[in-house]
């Protein structure tokens, strides 16, 4: 009997074989599903399932090879095996060349079946496992970057991870100093493409007389001052990624010819006769709506729908107040730690002005405002502020960093204390005493 319930599901247009191994591998432990339509079969395959496909070679609908094909196009690592004919031994071969995990010769013995199943079952419960487990330090990795235990950065960081996976272009729309850049490096990051070049342009930064030359490149004399080759940042970002801040601020000619760049994943140098490849990923940043600037004229449409494919908001600073001491705390320590620094205590009062402060600048000016304060040079450390009552403030923040968490866990689970407990990784005593001391009951949060 199998440790853990795998499912299996068995694709087979004979009912008395669905009916024999239905039965038979049900004795044997696993979570079976016998399927005579393969198309009902594949509807239960996705990235998630925790089993394998087992079908029959020869089948009216659709043949084994087809079933395969299809199978591996939902998850390329799920364990595929097939159930084959004396014939069909060479076809088996040709699947096992496709993807397939195994063949299975008719007549078989259980036991050769039951070996079979049970391998494919085990490299199943591997691949679900590593995936895990590269998810947990993907989200680990990305919550040192984009910091924050607020509603809003929560929901950023998923966003870039889930979107970080796909090839799409992304717009990302934010306030002056809310950190576009930074979340297009972990687009960038935590994509497929994290091997190659991250290439940042910034668009209002370059004169209009030299978008063309700083994006295209050029050859060797194709203007006064060309006295060699340059590659342009778009020929350079060839594999990688391609990071346009301030997109709206280029000259509607070259956004004509960055169109035709993003269509073709070609691009042609100054002064060149031949295009070469650029083959490239490319997230634009603006502080500016695109959509209405497109409407208004002064932004090309159809360039405008070819790089907002998707499209992420960063919120600005005002909408997640409850980050800014954790953030301030964070830079403080780092710029104190660079120059050999002690860091010194924030007072429960400076904590309170951080967190009224408007920061139109947005994390842009916090971070300036904690450096200044790092070395000394704010006036929070001009005078020392009188006694407060209440707990030390590193105390509060650890509870209500805590509180969090835990209300987090409790909204994810939808009050289900013992999915919280799980992944909090506390005992159910320990969590009902937490709960009780920061006012958190599960009903609140069942869905």
């Amino acid at each position: 009997m199998n440790a853990r319930v795998d499912r299996v599901l068995f694709v087979d247009d004979e009912e008395t074989v669905r009916e024999a191994l239905h039965q038979w591998l049900t004795l044997a432990g696993y979570a079976v599903s016998t399927h005579e339509d393969p198309d009902a079969a594949l509807a239960a395959v996705d990235e998630r399932f925790p089993g394998i496909l087992v079908t029959d070679m020869r089948m009216p609908r659709m043949d084994g090879l087809a079933v395969l094909e299809r199978a591996l196009g939902l998850d390329p690592d799920l364990p595929v095996l097939l159930v084959t004919g004396h014939g069909d031994v060479p076809l088996a071969v040709e699947a096992m060349r496709r993807g397939a995990y195994d063949f299975i010769e008719k007549p078989f013995a259980p036991e050769r079946l039951a070996d079979a199943i049970g391998r494919a079952c085990e490299k199943r419960h591997l691949t679900l496992g590593l995936r895990r487990l590269r998810a947990t330090a993907d989200a680990r990795g990305i919550e040192s970057r984009l910091i924050g235990t607020s509603r809003a950065m929560e929901t950023l960081r998923r966003e870039v991870l889930d979107l970080a996976a796909t090839p799409v272009n992304v717009v990302i729309n934010g306030e002056t100093g809310s950190g576009k850049e930074l979340v297009a490096q972990c687009l960038h990051a935590f994509s497929s493409r994290r091997d190659g070049r991250f290439v940042a342009v910034n668009c209002g930064a370059i004169p209009d007389t030299m978008v063309e030359s700083e994006l295209f490149g050029y050859e060797a004399g194709a203007f006064t001052g060309a006295v060699k080759r340059r590659i342009g940042k778009l020929e350079y970002a060839h594999r990688g990624t391609l990071f346009l801040d301030e997109i709206e601020a280029m000259p509607l000619l070259g956004q004509v010819k960055l169109l035709r760049v993003l269509q073709e994943n070609r691009v042609e140098r100054l002064g060149a006769n031949e295009p070469v490849a650029a083959d490239l990923r490319t997230l634009c940043a603006s502080k500016v709506d695109l959509r209405a600037e497109a409407r208004a004229g002064s932004f090309r449409p159809d360039l405008y729908y070819r790089l907002g494919v998707a499209e992420l908001r960063i919120p600005p600073l005002r909408e997640r107040r409850e980050d800014i001491p954790l953030l301030f705390e964070h830079f403080a320590a780092k710029a104190a730690e660079a120059h050999g620094r002690a860091m010194r205590p924030l007072g429960a009062r400076h904590l309170r002005d951080l967190v009224e402060n408007p920061w139109p600048g947005n994390v842009r000016e916090l971070r300036n405002a904690a450096e200044r304060y790092a070395f000394g040079l704010d006036r929070l450390g001009a005078a020392p502020e009188p006694a407060e009552s209440g707990p030390p403030p590193l105390a509060a923040r650890v509870e209500a960093y805590e509180r969090g968490l835990i209300e987090q866990a409790l909204q994810d689970a939808q009050g289900n204390i013992a999915e919280a407990m799980r992944v909090l990784d506390l005992p159910r005593r320990t969590l009902n005493e937490k709960m009780q001391r920061y006012g958190l009951n599960r009903g609140d949060f069942v869905g």
